[in-house]
């Protein structure tokens, strides 16, 4: 089961039908995909709820020993069943020799950080000089703004996506703000066409070329967190440099989820959390990446002593030697145990590979895709059956993990259905249901079961007063 990006998923799902003599929704293709999937053996590297342990299961409709159908990757990854042993490592140290932790073991404290980046090298395509694991996703995104965002009364716009992910949004104000300019003439949002969900490259690529000459910086999303839409990266990159624009990203639902190649792209700049797909717990370390061509001429706004060479970073002389690149935007000495979470994780992304994971999501949500579409697409001889529409792209490389469904009956009963079944994803307004299988650690049973309790989950929904 290696279907290449141009393989559809469908295809294969009928390949495997007619193989087995049976219709493409039936079990048994589920079960033979599963069967043929080199990835499988990582799904046991993670915890997997329980349908018991949920808080708002109903254990008359389900059964309680079973695993939830966790679709939920795309907002608060699985915990990696290595992150205790790890945690405990640390925390054992610390209490058997104190501050001498610093500088010994497999993670010493104060190069902690830099033990594990060399993981992330391939998971967004960058040379490690390019790369740093520090703070949250929106300090981030504020210290690479501070050192990028250099308005001037020619070029003073920022250009964003409608319905940007609302700390894109906040940040990009309060930055235009703290500049003086005028919000709504210098934030330049470029919005879907009407009755469409989604933005079309064309019009992304018109409003650069258009308006280019006043553009400061492009901060798009890598992957749209309400609509799924994986933009496209070097094109934006290309268009909005050839008109002197820095490019930067948001890849906070594109890391771990599809393959990026940052640095072969020319991205300027690029931010991500670690919680999504990562895998590293509620607030986890973030990253951050500023290509290699800018290592001597971008420097950091904002100066802190982990920005300072470790060689003389202990002299204490106040005499700042700022290292170059990414890791000059170092503030502060790298939490641990946060380090720990992450490193947990990015092993298994190491094992895994980005490519093979990629080439299981596409079939993986494709499976689902075409389910949903099987059940419940518009149906002219039963009009009055419940219609579930995907607004998220139908093209591969237009999309990763996730759809976002919307509905013919009310979003909030589907989704207290959903819940009472055992169904972990999540609702975003205005109309929305996420769901995210995600490679690592869903399986394609899971999305054969999922739709079963989802038609459930609906029929339930409409009848419900």
């Amino acid at each position: 089961m290696e279907p290449s990006s141009l393989e559809l998923p469908a295809d294969t799902v009928r390949h495997i039908a007619s193989e087995l003599r049976c219709h493409p929704t039936d079990e048994r293709v589920a079960l033979r995909l599963d069967e043929e999937d080199k990835l499988r053996p990582f799904r046991d590297c993670f915890y997997i709820p329980k349908m018991q342990d949920l808080p708002l299961i109903d254990l008359s409709l389900v059964n309680k020993d079973e695993n939830s159908i966790y679709f939920l990757g795309n907002s608060l990854g699985l915990q990696p069943k290595m992150v205790k042993p790890y945690l405990e490592e640390e925390l054992d140290k610390w209490a058997k020799m104190g501050a001498y932790g610093h500088d010994i073991g497999k993670r010493p404290w104060i190069t902690g950080d830099e033990t594990i980046v060399g993981l992330m090298n391939d998971i967004v395509g960058a040379k490690e000089r390019e790369v740093v694991l520090m703070n949250g996703l929106t300090v981030n995104l504020h210290l690479l703004l501070l050192s990028f965002f250099k308005p001037t009364p020619k070029r003073y716009k920022i250009v964003l996506e409608a319905k940007a992910f609302p700390s894109d949004h906040y940040a990009i104000e309060s930055q235009l703000q703290l500049h003086s300019l005028n919000v709504e003439k210098s934030m330049r949002i470029i919005s879907p066409r009407e009755g469409e969900e989604t933005l079309r490259l064309e019009d992304i690529l018109e409003v650069i070329e258009k308006e280019g000459d006043s553009i400061a910086v492009i901060l798009f999303s890598g992957l749209h967190f309400y609509t799924g839409q994986f933009f496209n990266i070097p094109a934006i990159t290309k268009a909005g440099q050839a008109k002197g624009c820095f490019v930067g990203f948001d890849l906070a639902h594109a890391v771990g989820n599809v393959e990026l190649h940052l640095h072969d792209w020319g991205v300027d700049f690029a931010c991500w959390c670690s919680y999504k797909y990562l895998n590293s717990g509620a607030g986890g370390l973030a990253g951050a990446f500023v290509h290699e061509k800018h290592a001597h001429t971008i420097k950091p706004a904002l100066v802190g002593w982990f920005g300072h060479e470790l060689s003389s970073r202990f002299k204490m002389d106040n005499k700042l030697k700022l290292i170059s690149g990414a890791s000059g935007f170092r503030i502060s000495n790298p939490p641990i145990l946060l380090v720990c979470s992450l490193h947990a994780s990015l092993e298994i992304f190491r094992q895994a590979t980005m490519k093979a994971l990629r080439r299981k999501s596409i079939l993986l949500t494709g499976y689902l895709e075409y389910m949903i579409k099987h059940y419940y697409s518009e149906d002219k001889a039963e009009p009055r059956k419940p219609i579930v529409n995907i607004i998220t792209p139908s093209r591969l490389e237009e999309r990763g993990c996730q759809l976002t469904l919307t509905f013919s009956v009310p979003m909030n009963r589907v989704f207290q259905q959903l819940e009472k079944r055992g169904v972990v994803c999540d609702k975003r307004d205005p109309n929305g249901i996420r769901v995210a299988p995600v490679p690592l650690y869903n399986s394609f049973h899971d999305v054969y079961k999922f739709v079963n309790l989802f038609a459930s989950a609906l029929n339930s929904a409409e009848t419900e007063k």
